[in-house]
This record gives C-alpha cells, sequence and structure tokens, in this order.
C-alpha cells in the first residue's frame, strides 16, 4: 500500500470566489529517488486518492472532489515562487555496525564526514539517528543496544562539530527490520542506524 504523506503536495485553500472556483487544490509533487506516495483528499462528500505526480484533486464549493492532471510547466509558472520557498526534502543515509555493539563497519565510518557536511550545509540541520538491530538476542537487549547505536551515532557528529540540541536518537530494536528475517538470524544489513537529515 502506497505511503500517504502530505508533506509532497501543494495545498492551496481560498475563499470561495464563484461557483467554478475549487475551495481546495491539492497538486502530487514527484518525489525524490523514485518514491511512491499518495494524499487523500476528503470532503462532505466523498474521498479521492491522488496518486501520480502531477495528479491534482480540487474540491469544488459544493463538496466535489474532481480528479486530473496539471502539466508541470504550469505548476512552475503558478506556483514557482511559492516552491522556491519550500524546505528541501529529508536526506537519509545508513550506516552498520559490527556485530554485538555500537562499532561502525570501517565502510560506514569512511561516510561520515560526508552526512556531517551535508547536514551542515542544510538549513536548519536538524538529524534523526535511529538505531536498528538484527533478531539475534532478546527483544529487551534489542531495544537496549539500538538505542546505543543511536547515541553513539549522535555523539561522533556532536564530536565533530554539530550542535547536540539538533540531533535526536532513538532506538527501534529489531522491530523495523530492513531485510526480514526468522528470529534470532543474523543480518549485518539490520544492524545499522538511519540518519535522517532535515
Amino acid at each position: 500500500m502506497q505511503q500517504i504523506k502530505w508533506l509532497t503536495a501543494l495545498m492551496l485553500t481560498g475563499l470561495v470566489m464563484a461557483c467554478s472556483t475549487p475551495a481546495t487544490r491539492v497538486i502530487l509533487l514527484p518525489e525524490g529517488g523514485g518514491k511512491t506516495s499518495a494524499v487523500e483528499v476528503r470532503s462532505a462528500t466523498g474521498t479521492q486518492l491522488v496518486s501520480q505526480a502531477y495528479q491534482t484533486a480540487e474540491v469544488s464549493p459544493d463538496g466535489q472532489v474532481l480528479l486530473g492532471v496539471i502539466d508541470p510547466l504550469k505548476v512552475m509558472d503558478r506556483y514557482g515562487s511559492l516552491m522556491t520557498t519550500m524546505p528541501a526534502r529529508d536526506e537519509q543515509f545508513l550506516l552498520y555496525f559490527e556485530s554485538g555493539g555500537s562499532q561502525l563497519t570501517a565502510e560506514s565510518q569512511a561516510s561520515l564526514p560526508k552526512i556531517l557536511a551535508i547536514a551542515l550545509a542544510r538549513k536548519g540541520g536538524e538529524i534523526i539517528v535511529i538505531g536498528h538491530t538484527d533478531r539475534v538476542g532478546a527483544m529487551e537487549a534489542n531495544d537496549a543496544l539500538s538505542l546505543q547505536r543511536a547515541k553513539s551515532i549522535r555523539e561522533l557528529l556532536i564530536g565533530r562539530g554539530f550542535k547536540p540540541d539538533l540531533i535526536d536518537a532513538v532506538g527501534r530494536g529489531e522491530r523495523a527490520p530492513l531485510i526480514p528475517t526468522a528470529d534470532e538470524v543474523a543480518e549485518p544489513r539490520n544492524r545499522r542506524a538511519e540518519i535522517v537529515v532535515r
């Protein structure tokens, strides 16, 4: 099922001036990296799913949700100044750990300077670090290990000059594997930290 996202939609709401003027117009903008997204538009008379890039939904004054498609050039002509003020999309990175602890693999250690440079270059520059484990061990131990991994990355970033109040660290344990496995299977790609730079 497609993920419902409001951040990828350009939503315009205004006063109804005449019967032909929509009360609300939604335009779904394309996602980066080939990701899919969708927006559910609801009114008093129904619901429509907008799920393709540059697809539109307009809610008429009588509450009907009308679907359409708009040319990307028209979007830029009409809303270009608004779109230039939109925040940059989040950037996501993965770092991997050696088994059983919070020591990064050599390859992941080499990625840290690039991640820090990108984070520092962004306006706002907030980071969320989400630690994960594979399914080896007890759930409670994996919860603690995933948080330890996230905190270790947070400390590395702070040590390289990033502001501590702009980095959050959370642990997800074994609950959100990148590669689904049976219990007690050691999967290196699940021993990771996701770094989201916004």
